[in-house]
């Protein structure tokens, strides 16, 4: 533990915070590597108790000043505990209706369970050849319970070095730690057979349906002290971690 520390803040470390106009921003820099995040909960107008659908959306970017981006190793993520996870009467989508599917094939396949979309982008360095930067876009789905909890499975499509779809599952924890009640851990994988490094991971999280006749969230919130939070961590398999706390404001709605 006190190895990964030390690692962390060896070389020069510059946080910077600021507010943009929907959500707030995080850069950190450690070594040679730039770590820079936004967190948006919306819409910003909510009620002051009872919760109501909501999309959570989150970039990160990964840059480097020398050299390939350091190999990112594991996302953990806390959301506040103002809000809650509603996955009753939604379909769900299991590992082998993806495994092999491309993007269009998991989005058919599994059209109902869909809950989220966004991009990933990587940098790969192939043996004895020249650095390629490769993209796919991300769809997240709504998977069968494990051991009670919500899960999800991020699907992402990689060409580089073969044809391959990339499945990452993970699942949503209630805890009891100060502001937050939800973790999440997501274990990345290897992107290109071990030879690929994540630059960008952005994804947008939401999803509504009708039920009872009432409109109804896969997330949804309520507004406490002026903002929703959510607190990242980042790690790298190089032992480097990245910490950041991030803000999204809202109102109490009239």
């Amino acid at each position: 533990m006190q190895k990964t520390l030390l690692r962390t803040f060896a070389g020069a470390v510059v946080l910077v915070l600021f507010v943009a106009a929907a959500a707030q921003a995080l850069k950190i820099e450690i070594g040679k590597t730039t770590v820079s995040a936004t967190a948006e909960i919306g819409p910003r107008v909510l009620p002051a108790k009872a919760n109501a659908p909501v999309t959570i959306g989150n970039v990160t970017r990964i840059d480097s000043k020398e050299g390939p981006p350091s190999t990112l190793k594991e996302l953990v993520f806390l959301f506040d505990r103002h809000g809650a996870v509603d996955t009753k009467g939604l379909p769900v989508c299991t590992p082998a209706k993806l495994t092999e599917a491309t993007v269009a094939q998991a989005r058919q396949r599994c059209a109902g369970a869909i809950v989220g979309e966004g991009t990933g982008r990587a940098e790969v360095t192939l043996p004895g050849q020249p650095t390629t930067k490769i993209s796919s876009p991300l769809t997240i789905f709504n998977a069968p319970p494990q051991n009670g909890r919500p899960s999800l499975i991020a699907h992402a499509y990689e060409k580089i070095p073969a044809p391959k779809a990339l499945l990452v599952p993970f699942s949503i924890e209630r805890i009891k730690h100060g502001r937050y009640g939800y973790q999440v851990e997501i274990a990345v994988p290897p992107i290109a057979d071990g030879y690929g490094a994540a630059t960008l991971a952005e994804a947008t999280i939401g999803k509504t349906w009708k039920r009872g006749g009432e409109t109804v969230g896969y997330v949804s919130a309520h507004c406490v002290g002026g903002r929703l939070q959510v607190h990242g961590s980042i790690s790298f398999t190089d032992g480097s971690f990245f910490p950041g706390t991030l803000t999204s404001p809202c109102r109490v709605s009239d």
